[in-house]
């Protein structure tokens, strides 16, 4: 029967083509539009570490003066000053924790006649890798030993290593970063979190590709390698940040359970209370934030981009409603034909089943030519000055919604032509013709 049913609708979808024809490109331009936004929300929204975000919090404490502070309504400060989050890594509460910042990175090519070019730099302690499940190709990261130690080492990218040493094994070679000579302890595999969540607040974009080098902390630090971004709160020295009123690392530790969680946060409050008594800290406001909630905080998904997916989702209604007229028209303008189909037996579930079969062929074109327009709406995008154009490409699970959304729109908008239909008294129908 259903073979049947396909075989009425697509004579039913001939004699009327430019009806047919109308009810697909308006499905099309709708489901096109809520593919586009809906592929850039997702984008946006994404969680960069499935497998491991609901086990990463983003600390704060507040080393800021009186001046503006209300109590229990000013939120700690996004960054930490270097003093706190020493403290705070050695005293090793969390299962691991991390300190980072972003700093310009001038590397050297190894041969002769290449120019210096720059690169993004992540300056960090030894837990980084591990931590955010970074893979490596070649090699690994280096110890907290390291750390104390200024190490002279480094780990690079997968696409720096292509670039200086055409992809080959480079580990304990020698690279040139800032005028400083260092070896290789590790590259990459490629690894770009999207969004960057550990560059929220330091300076860095939140989307495209990943970091060139990342060199631990102190070692970066002793090489005069300086933070993307920093905040003071007084008159400072900014060439000795590490005892200076500023603030300019963010601070990163894992935790496995609940326990943990509020083991560690009540640490943190004790940790504001026991500076403000050592007369370092005026606020005891802390904060520790999970991966997510960290980049909700920090509105990674601009408003304009909610709100045009809210918009493209109207618009897919319009659309819908369109083809819900349209579909009634041919109802009607076929209602002699339901009538004489009643006369000879037919049960009204089969008419019911048979409009439906149609609604789901024109949903199903529309999806096709969605397809188009979501495509042509992304290459658009791609050619955007944004930070996460080059990203927008469909993948496999937005092209199968793609089918899922007008499947659906096309059975919702079928539904009341439908049932229209199957409930036509063939006696009237008769008689009129």
């Amino acid at each position: 029967m259903f073979a049947y049913y396909l075989d009425l609708a697509l004579r039913s979808l001939r004699r009327n083509k430019a009806l047919t024809a109308l009810m697909i490109v308006a499905l099309g331009l709708g489901i096109g539009a809520c593919i586009t936004t809906l592929t850039v929300l997702r984008l946006l929204s994404g969680d960069p570490l499935p497998q491991k975000s609901a086990r990463l919090f983003y600390a704060q404490v507040d080393p800021y003066t009186k001046d503006g502070y209300v109590a229990g309504k000013t939120k700690p400060q996004r960054l930490m000053a270097y003093a706190d989050a020493m403290n705070l890594l050695h005293a090793h509460q969390a299962e691991r924790q991390v300190a980072i910042a972003l700093t310009n990175a001038k590397v050297a090519p190894l041969h002769a006649g290449e120019h210096p070019f720059f690169s993004d730099g992540v300056m960090t302690t030894a837990d980084f890798f591990t931590m955010f499940d970074a893979p490596f190709q070649y090699g690994g990261g280096w110890s907290a030993v390291d750390d104390e130690s200024r190490a002279q080492v480094v780990v690079i990218s997968d696409f720096l290593n292509d670039q200086l040493f055409g992809g080959a094994n480079s580990v304990g070679r020698i690279i040139r970063v800032n005028d400083h000579d260092l070896r290789i302890i590790g590259v990459l595999k490629h690894w770009a979190p999207q969004p960057r969540f550990y560059t929220q607040e330091l300076g860095g974009r939140s989307y495209g590709d990943g970091d060139a080098v990342f060199l631990p902390l102190q070692t970066a630090r002793a090489a005069n390698m300086d933070p993307t971004n920093d905040d003071c709160w007084a008159v400072a020295d900014t060439s000795k940040l590490e005892t200076a009123p500023c603030i300019w690392l963010g601070f990163w530790v894992e935790l496995s359970s609940d326990a943990g969680v509020a083991a560690y946060r009540q640490f943190l409050s004790n940790y504001a209370q026991q500076q403000i008594a050592l007369g370092r800290f005026y606020r005891p406001e802390v904060a520790l934030s999970d991966l997510m909630q960290w980049l909700r905080n920090e509105k990674v998904v601009p408003d304009d981009v909610r709100l045009q997916a809210s918009l493209a989702f109207g618009f897919l209604l319009i659309c819908v409603v369109n083809t819900v007229g349209l579909l009634l028209a041919k109802c009607l303008r076929r209602s002699q034909e339901i009538g004489v189909r009643r006369a000879l037996g037919a049960m009204r579930r089969a008419i019911f089943t048979q409009f439906m079969v149609e609604a789901g062929m024109v949903g199903l074109a529309g999806g096709l030519l969605g397809l188009v327009f979501a495509e042509f709406g992304l290459w658009c995008i791609r050619h955007q000055p944004a930070e996460y154009a080059g990203l927008a490409h469909l993948d496999v699970h937005m092209f199968l919604l793609t089918f899922l959304v007008a499947l659906v729109s096309s059975l919702v908008a079928g539904l009341l032509p439908a049932w229209r239909a199957s409930r036509l008294a063939p006696g009237s129908q008769l008689k009129a013709a």
